[in-house]
Parts: structure tokens; C-alpha cells; sequence
């Protein structure tokens, strides 16, 4: 019986392949690409692990019975499968009646086999049988092994002929090439002249690209329709659609399938989720290594060669071939990345000139001089109680060298560059990104509706089932009570509670059901406070770094060494951030899963809302994971010290810690410039690199003994075996998400660290190639997915780009001396200079006022009555000894004029550049325009050629009556004018029906939840759907 049947499903298949194929089905010439006939392409693979084949045994009795699945055929399976298969059950025995047309029994195991199957297994394969007979009933076509496999997996081939793909491109409104043409406009005179000289000086950074011609002429496109089907530049049915819209086409007929006979879900993602396949995936054009003649390199070679190659680091991305294969939504990821590290480049420019100023201006710094002259003599307070002495300010010489290349006026002006940076950033980013969506035929698209999650469908599921089971138990309680009610009444409802639950169980809601807030409540309040926790958790590995850090400098500086006690203060600050940069590190990879985990809890119904909710949890603990070291050391480090005699401490034993001597710019540039680096290098090389070719190493070692113990009796391995074994895609949120954070190293904190653009710059051209690397050799090919832009990323951005104006603006006002420096130089200097700024920065302390305990254990061997520290307060002779004094109102107040100042300029300053830049290049809209009349002028040049030919064809037909038979008096022959209409009566194609052919629709997830009438016998063709 099995040999039977896949004889009659091969002789269907050829038939099929005859009438659909026949004329346009050359031989296929890349091998692994296509179905055993060599002419079929197979535009998606279904993969599922097989245990055992052979009959089922029935558990509930001991009689073996084979198992069948009934499917309801629309006229494509032939008559003799259904009779075979009701003579293979035994058609003539009592009580089963035979097969009647249009219904077909697909048997599930051969008639003599003995094997025994797991249950779970049964269900599977009975799951599988639907799916698979659906697809065929929406026209695919499909390909399974031959071989029968004990164990291992097995593929299912599948593949969409031309009508297929012409019926669901036309669904899908899939805009493609026509045979009108026209040259883009050139320019002229000097702009023309300097166009060809960028050309030319570009030529060495281009990618080799075959078929790149598109720059002077560009095809009108148009939405594809099969009434147009002379208007398109169809030179081949095999290539017109490329392989990424194929699979495409393929993935829409997968999710929206229907399997309600057997486990009641839509689409091929539930089908995974529950484990009835293990993948499902397009295929890679071939081996990305080149074996024959460059000129005959596949898409993927070419991307593997002149793009996921390090040594092409300098070439520009072939963006258009990137989007041709992998489709909108990755291309767009990578022009983003491009035009982000392009821009890159000024800014990186920029902080090299910034910090050579520094180090230029460094030896003629006047408060740098004075930290460095020992002649001051300026004695400051111990850094700890009773263990550390007495110090000399010029023993922090090199601090204060260190600290004035990063904070010097210099600084502000590149916080000003960078804020206008962001913003002319996000203005390219808009501009390439309408582009890019004109050249990709992008313009007018609509959103594709999505399929709901499977895991909103099981919630959904079991939501339906509680409401069930409240039914049934009212219906009991009901009937246990008849006399309440008269008998006609009872029988009527209850009859009509039946058939809602029969509809229900064959699962066909009576009403569209979903999921209430009152659903999503228990998701909601763990989500809240899972990140409260989160945050708690965060702000504690923050807190158990400072601790350490003033415990560790305490221990130090009691040790008898005093090599040890000199290097306190810079062994301390990097051992601590290479512990915060461990702990960012372990906490960032948490986060990421704990953030999936809660996205999942909230049950958001399409993939578009989760991805959206996800992005949203993980940027938001990564973000304050990566910057909370950073914000601590910037704004609140040594704010809270206290003074000396009145310190503030913790857990009443531990000196709360002080920025340094030259302040705490230079330990927060150490603290961003290693958090940075270690984040990008450790991420890249390890995360991104090691773990894949661990992985990778892991998987062979364990496939090598199996390997060679079937090497003998197997053939080389296929396209999909070799695709199989790559790492699914997992979408692009890692990729957008340290991309993201790294843009806020570089915007947020620049005043700090000038060299950050530098040094993402180098990170970026190398992520670049092993983004590449990674999407052409080591995943297997995502499904093609349009997008119009970048999302919710480009709102993330904004966001940020705004903060960071707010943050520098403090960063150079509250951490940086600036403000100090220029109040003292403008109010209280006496010669209009920087000379004494020190000593107006210090203040005075008298070491009788001591705490008991807290003195250093010789003062009273060491001559010091007075020492300094770094502060506004009066001195301990004042009447208001140790208070605030009015220097210190004065400089706060210039720190909050100049915030807002900054604010308000850089701000205005942005919309300048925004009003400045428009979204739309002009050269789009000009084209736009001209696409648009073209467009218009090829339809109605149609329209006129369809008049003209109806009108000559009754033109010969009157003729031709009036010959045969001439006009009786009185009759007039009618007048072809020009608002004539065709005379009603069959047209062409219409087939039995008589009228003009009918436009099918789109399946969607509506269409299921109603009832749909069987399917007749000879439906045509291009208008079949998925059975439901």
C-alpha cells in the first residue's frame, strides 16, 4: 500500500509539473538546489526528527488497524487514491462506508509492518499528514525523502510553481520590473564635471558587483497582477521572482495554513513551537566558495567575496545585492550600520584634534603648573582616618597632567559638535533611509498582516476551553432541572448550546475571541516588579563596587609599604572598573534573558508587538546595567564626602570615597574609556566569535562518529543538510542593541572621553565584516521581510540623542573645572588670569578639630597646624567657621546658567540643522514624480490599444454579418463610439461558469474563524487557498 501510494502521489506530481511547468522548466543547473527531477526548485525545506516508520497499533485494543487522516480534496487528488484507499481499509465490511469523491484517506503506515510508535509520535505524524496534504491544496508542491530512516531527521522539499507564485505575489502586492525604462537625469556643467571625478576617485572602494548598471536607466515597477502579465520584463518564469521573494511567497502559504482536524493551529511558527517540525527555512544559493569561473558566482558568493571578507574592510557594502538576498528588513540594518560608521569618521577627526589640543596645552596650563610646583607647598588632609598622613598636593602631578587632556576649553566645543553630530546623524540617517525605500520599491507599502504568536493561540486555546467546560456544567445543572422551564424551551437551547460547541471543538469560533488586560494581568505585575528587582539588583552591584573600593583603599593605605600606599588611588580605580566591566558583562547577558522571559509573559499577539516590547525591556536594563558606574562617578562620586571632622560614612566604620585631586573628569574617562573598550573586544571576540566556533567545534566532534560509520553507504550531503547544520536566525535585536549602547558611549559621555568616536570607529569596520561573515557562512537564510524603515531603533535614537545633550551639559558644568576656572578668572582674580586658582579652590582646615581616632598617628610629631582640602568653605578663623561660602554660590550658580545655556543652544542649534536638511532629497521627489507619470501614461496607452482592438474585431463582425445576412429594413447597426462597453457574454478564461473571472482575496486569520463551504471539484488553478 505505501509503494502504491507514492507511486500515485509521483505520477500527480508530473502530471501537475505538465501542465504548470512545462513551458518555462529548463533543466536546473545548480546542484542541491532542486528536486529529484533536476527542474523544480526548492524554495523551502521543512525539517522534522523521524523515529520510526511502520504501522500504528491501536493501544486501545489488540486487534492491529492502521490509522488515516480524512482530507477534504478540492479536485486535485485523483479519484483512484480515494478508492484505494477505502479498498485498503476494507471498503465492503459492515458499518464503514466507502470513500466518496473529493475526500481522500492518506494511510499513515505500511500494511505488514510490526513496529510500535510512541503516542506523541502518532499525533505528530498525523499533524504532519494535514499540513503537508493543505500545502497541496494551496498549490505547492512537495518533495519528501526517499529513503526510510529508522531515526534522524527527515526533509520535506517544497516548492511554488509559476501560478502559485503569480496568484500570491498579486496577494501580496509584490511591485516588479515592466518593460518601460528611462534614464535618470544627469547633471550638467560643474556639477557634472565633480560627479565624475568623485566616481572616479570612489572606484577603488567599490565592491565588484556583477549587473550593477543601474545607475543611468531604472525600470518602472508596479504591483504585480496576472492581468498585466505583458507589461512586466518576464524573460523567464524561472528567475523572474528571485529566490529571497520565493521564499517569501512560500513563508506567507506556511503561516497561514490551516491544521484544525488535528491540533486546531495556524501557521507553520505554531507547528514549531509545539514540536511537529524542528525547522523550516529557505536555502542559501549553494556554497559560498568559489569552485568554477568568477564569472559565474552566485549571489552568495559574490556577498562572501567582496563583503563578509575582512581584507574588503575599505570597500563600500554592496547594499542593494545584501537586500536582494536576505531581504529589506537586514539590508536596512546594514545601510543604518554603513551610514553610522561613515559618520563616524568626522566625529573621530574631530576628538583626535580635541585631544591634541590637550596635549599640546598641557605644559602651558597654569593650573596644571601650580598642582606640579612643589614650591607652593600645598599640605592637604589625609585621605583616610588615622592611618594615612599629611600629603603634598604635587605628588598628584601626573593626575592633574592626565586630567587637562580631557578637560580643557576644547572640551566644550566638541560636546556643542558632538550634540549637532547626533542630530545631523539622525537627518543622513532619514534621507538614506527614503533613498533606499524608493530605489527597493518600497514607496505605498502596507503593512503585511501578521499571524498571531503560538503562544497567544495556546493562551487563546485554553481560554476557550475553560469557557467550555463553565457550558457544560450549566447545561448539566440545567438538565438536572427540567422542571423549572417548559421541555420545548430546554430541548431549543440546549440544541443551540450544542452546536456552539460542536463549532468550537472543530475549531471555528463562534466569535472573534481575545486575550483582556484581566488575561495579561498576572504578566503585567511580575513585569513591574521583576524590573524593580532588576534595577535593585543593578544599583547593588554599583553599591558593592564602592564599598570594595573604600575598603580596599583603607587596607592599603595601612600597609607599612610605602610603594603600596603612593599607588593607591590608581590600583584601586582598575581593579574596580575591571570588576564593574565582569559584572556589566554577567549582568548583560542575564538581562537579555530575562527580558525575553517577561516579554513572553505579557502575551503580545503578533511577532511586531513582541519584538517591540522586548527591544524596549532589554535597551532599558542594559542601558542602566552598562551606565550606572558611569552616572556614579560622574554626578554623585565625592559629592557626599563631607569635610574633614565631619565625613560622612558607611556602615559607620568607612569613609565615604573623594574624587581625585585633579577631580573626577579623569576617573570617569578611565571609567568609560575601559567599560567601552573591554564591552566591544570581549563581546566581539568572545561572544560573537569563540562561542559560535566552540559551538561549532562541539557539533562536529559529536556528528564525526556517526559520520563515518554511514559515509560508506550515504551520498555527499545536500544543500539542506549542509543548511540544517547552521545556527538559526534569532533576529537582528543583538545586533541593533550593541550598536545602540555603543552610541551611547560615544554621545552621552563625550565631553568625558573625547577618543570614543575613535575607537567605535575601529570596533565598527571590523563589525561590520563579521556581521557579514556571520549571515553568509554561519546562519541560515532568514525569510525576506520587508520593512519600511529601522523602527522602533530610530526612536530609541532620538531619544538618545536628546538625553545627551542634557547629560554633556552637566558633565562639563558639574564634573568638569570649567565653570570654576571661569568664574574665578572673571570675578575674583585680581590680575585677570588663571594664577592662583588652586589655592582658591582649596580650603582651610585646623587638625586640632579632629575627631578622637581620626587624626593621623603623628600629628603631633609633624609641624602642620592648618591643612587643605578641596572645597568652598570659609576657614576655621571665620566667624562661620566650615560654612558654605559665597564663592560656592556663585559657582553654582554659573553651572546652572550654563546647563541651561547649553540646553537652549544646542537645542536651537538642532533644529536649525533639522529645518536645514529635508527628509525627502529633491532628485527622489523629482523622480517620483516622473515614475508617476510615466505609470500614468503607460496604462492609458494600454487602454487605448485594448479600445482600438475591441473596436476593430466588432467592426469585422458586423462586416460579416452584413455579408451573410443583410439588414433587414428597419434595423440599425449598432455604433461603436467611444464610451462603448463589451457586450455581455462569456469571456475568455472564464471557464463554465460564463462570466468573467473572479479576483480571489487574500487568505487571512479572519477567513478561518468562518465557516467555509467544501471546495468543488475543478477549481482553477491560480485561484486555489489553503483548505480550512
Amino acid at each position: 500500500m505505501s509503494s502504491c501510494k507514492e507511486e500515485v502521489c509521483a505520477e500527480e506530481s508530473e502530471t501537475l509539473l505538465k501542465v504548470v511547468g512545462s513551458a518555462s522548466s529548463p533543466q536546473c543547473s545548480e546542484e542541491g538546489l532542486c528536486f529529484s527531477d533536476g527542474r523544480r526548485k526548492v524554495d523551502y525545506v521543512l525539517v522534522f526528527h523521524h523515529r520510526r516508520h511502520g504501522s500504528v497499533r491501536s493501544f486501545a485494543s489488540n486487534s492491529v488497524s492502521h490509522d488515516r487522516i480524512s482530507i477534504v480534496s478540492n479536485g486535485n487528488f485523483p479519484s483512484a487514491a480515494g478508492s484505494d484507499a477505502a479498498a485498503g481499509r476494507g471498503g465492503s465490511s459492515p458499518g464503514r462506508e466507502a470513500a466518496s469523491v473529493g475526500e481522500v484517506f492518506v494511510e499513515l503506515g505500511g500494511a505488514g509492518g510490526n513496529d510500535l510508535t510512541e503516542p506523541a509520535d502518532h499525533e505528530m505524524d498525523l499533524i504532519r499528514q494535514e499540513f503537508e496534504a493543505s500545502l497541496q491544496e494551496a498549490g505547492l508542491e512537495i518533495e519528501r525523502d526517499k529513503e526510510l530512516k529508522t531515526q534522524g531527521h527527515s526533509f520535506t522539499r517544497v516548492h511554488a510553481p509559476w501560478p502559485v507564485l503569480c496568484r500570491e505575489a498579486e496577494f501580496l502586492r509584490i511591485k516588479v520590473p515592466t518593460k518601460t525604462s528611462y534614464d535618470l537625469k544627469e547633471e550638467s556643467g560643474f556639477g557634472s564635471t565633480m560627479s565624475t571625478v568623485w566616481r572616479k576617485m570612489n572606484q577603488p572602494f567599490q565592491p565588484k558587483v556583477p549587473h550593477q548598471d543601474h545607475e543611468c536607466t531604472k525600470f518602472l515597477t508596479h504591483c504585480f497582477s496576472r492581468d498585466k502579465l505583458h507589461l512586466y520584463n518576464i524573460t523567464s518564469k524561472d528567475t523572474f521572482f528571485d529566490n529571497a521573494t520565493r521564499g517569501r511567497i512560500v513563508y506567507e502559504i506556511l503561516r497561514r495554513t490551516v491544521c484544525v482536524r488535528t491540533c486546531q493551529t495556524i501557521g507553520i511558527s505554531t507547528l514549531i513551537a509545539k514540536g511537529v517540525y524542528d525547522a523550516a527555512f529557505p536555502l542559501h544559493d549553494g556554497d559560498y566558495k568559489v569552485i568554477g569561473q568568477p564569472e559565474e558566482r552566485s549571489d552568495r558568493q559574490v556577498l562572501h567575496d567582496e563583503w563578509a571578507k575582512y581584507s574588503a574592510f575599505y570597500k563600500y557594502q554592496p547594499i542593494d545585492l545584501v537586500r536582494k538576498y536576505f531581504g529589506e528588513k537586514i539590508g536596512l540594518y546594514f545601510a543604518w550600520l554603513g551610514v553610522y560608521t561613515q559618520l563616524l569618521i568626522p566625529a573621530s577627526i574631530v576628538g583626535i584634534i580635541v585631544f591634541g589640543y590637550g596635549v599640546a596645552t598641557v605644559d602651558t596650563n597654569i593650573p596644571s603648573l601650580e598642582m606640579c610646583d612643589e614650591r607652593l607647598n600645598f599640605t592637604m588632609c589625609p585621605l583616610c582616618d588615622g592611618a594615612c598622613d599629611f600629603w603634598h598636593l604635587s605628588t598628584a602631578c601626573g593626575t592633574a597632567r592626565a586630567s587637562h587632556l580631557f578637560d580643557n576649553p576644547a572640551t566644550v566645543f566638541f560636546a556643542i559638535f558632538m550634540s549637532l553630530w547626533a542630530v545631523l546623524f539622525l537627518e543622513h540617517w532619514k534621507r538614506r533611509q527614503i533613498s533606499l525605500s524608493f530605489s527597493w520599491d518600497l514607496t505605498g507599502i502596507e503593512d503585511d498582516e501578521e499571524h498571531p504568536r503560538p503562544r497567544y493561540e495556546t493562551i487563546l486555546l485554553q481560554k476557550k476551553q475553560r469557557k467550555e467546560n463553565k457550558v457544560k456544567k450549566k447545561n448539566k445543572k440545567k438538565k438536572n432541572e427540567p422542571e423549572k422551564q417548559e421541555d420545548g424551551a430546554v430541548t431549543g437551547k440546549d440544541r443551540w448550546r450544542q452546536k456552539l460547541l460542536s463549532a468550537m471543538a472543530a475549531g471555528i469560533p463562534a466569535a472573534i475571541e481575545k486575550l483582556t488586560w484581566k488575561d495579561r494581568l498576572p504578566g503585567y505585575f511580575i513585569n513591574i516588579s521583576s524590573i524593580i528587582f532588576m534595577f535593585a539588583l543593578t544599583f547593588s552591584a554599583v553599591f558593592g563596587v564602592i564599598i570594595y573600593r573604600i575598603t580596599v583603599s583603607a587596607l592599603m593605605a595601612m600597609s607599612p609599604d610605602p610603594e603600596t600606599k603612593s599607588n593607591v588611588r590608581v590600583t584601586v580605580t582598575a581593579t574596580a572598573v575591571i570588576i564593574n566591566l565582569v559584572v556589566i558583562l554577567i549582568l548583560d547577558e542575564i538581562y537579555g534573558a530575562v527580558a525575553l522571559w517577561l516579554t513572553e509573559l505579557e502575551i503580545p499577539k503578533t511577532e511586531t508587538h513582541f519584538e517591540e516590547h522586548l527591544i524596549l525591556k532589554a535597551f532599558l536594563l542594559k542601558f542602566m546595567n552598562a551606565y550606572a558606574p558611569i552616572f556614579y562617578v560622574a554626578f554623585f562620586k565625592g559629592r557626599f564626602a563631607g569635610r574633614p571632622g565631619n565625613y560622612v560614612y558607611v556602615f559607620n566604620d568607612y569613609r565615604m570615597e573623594e574624587c581625585a585631586p585633579g577631580g573626577c573628569l579623569i576617573e570617569l574617562c578611565i571609567q568609560l574609556s575601559i567599560i567601552m573598550l573591554g564591552k566591544q573586544l570581549i563581546q566581539n571576540n568572545i561572544f560573537e566569535i569563540g562561542i559560535p566556533k566552540l559551538k561549532k567545534l562541539v557539533r562536529a566532534i559529536k556528528d564525526k562518529g556517526s559520520a563515518e560509520k554511514k559515509m560508506e553507504d550515504e551520498r555527499p550531503p545536500q544543500q539542506w543538510n549542509l543548511d540544517y547544520a547552521l545556527a538559526p536566525f534569532e533576529g537582528l535585536t543583538p545586533e541593533y542593541m550593541e550598536m545602540i549602547i555603543q552610541f551611547g558611549f560615544v554621545s552621552l559621555f563625550v565631553a568625558s572621553f573625547p577618543l570614543a568616536p575613535l575607537f567605535a570607529l575601529l570596533n565598527n569596520v571590523i563589525e561590520i565584516r563579521l556581521d557579514a561573515k556571520k549571515f553568509v557562512t554561519e546562519l541560515r537564510r532568514p525569510v525576506a521581510v520587508r520593512a519600511k524603515d529601522i523602527g522602533i531603533w530610530y526612536n530609541i535614537l532620538s531619544g538618545m540623542g536628546k538625553f545627551s545633550v542634557i547629560i554633556n551639559a552637566f558633565v562639563i558644568s558639574f564634573t568638569s573645572d570649567f565653570i570654576p576656572r571661569l568664574v574665578y578668572q572673571y570675578m575674583f582674580s585680581e590680575t585677570g588670569t588663571m594664577h592662583g586658582f588652586i589655592d582658591h579652590t582649596l580650603s582651610y582646615f585646623n587638625v586640632s578639630n579632629f575627631k578622637h581616632g581620626t587624626a593621623p598617628q603623628n600629628i603631633e610629631q609633624a609641624d602642620i597646624t592648618v591643612c587643605r582640602y578641596k572645597d568652598y568653605r570659609e576657614p576655621p578663623w571665620s566667624p562661620d567657621a566650615y560654612t558654605i561660602s559665597k564663592q560656592y554660590w556663585c559657582v553654582l550658580a554659573a553651572r546652572l546658567a550654563f546647563v541651561i545655556l547649553f540646553q537652549n543652544l544646542v537645542m536651537f542649534l538642532s533644529l536649525v540643522v533639522a529645518w536645514g536638511i529635508p527628509d525627502v532629497p529633491k532628485t527622489i521627489v523629482e523622480q517620483f514624480k516622473r515614475e508617476k507619470k510615466l505609470l500614468v501614461d503607460v496604462f492609458l496607452r494600454e487602454e487605448k490599444e485594448k479600445f482600438q482592438l475591441i473596436q476593430s474585431l466588432f467592426s469585422k463582425d458586423a462586416t460579416h454579418q452584413l455579408s451573410t445576412n443583410p439588414l433587414s429594413p428597419g434595423q440599425v447597426l449598432p455604433l461603436l463610439g467611444r464610451y462603448s462597453t463589451l457586450p455581455p457574454g462569456p469571456t475568455q478564461g472564464s471557464g463554465d461558469g460564463g462570466g468573467p473571472r473572479a479576483r480571489c482575496r487574500a487568505a487571512s486569520f479572519s477567513q478561518f474563524t468562518r465557516s467555509i463551504p467544501p471546495s468543488p471539484k475543478n477549481e482553477n488553478e491560480n485561484s486555489r487557498h489553503t483548505a480550512v
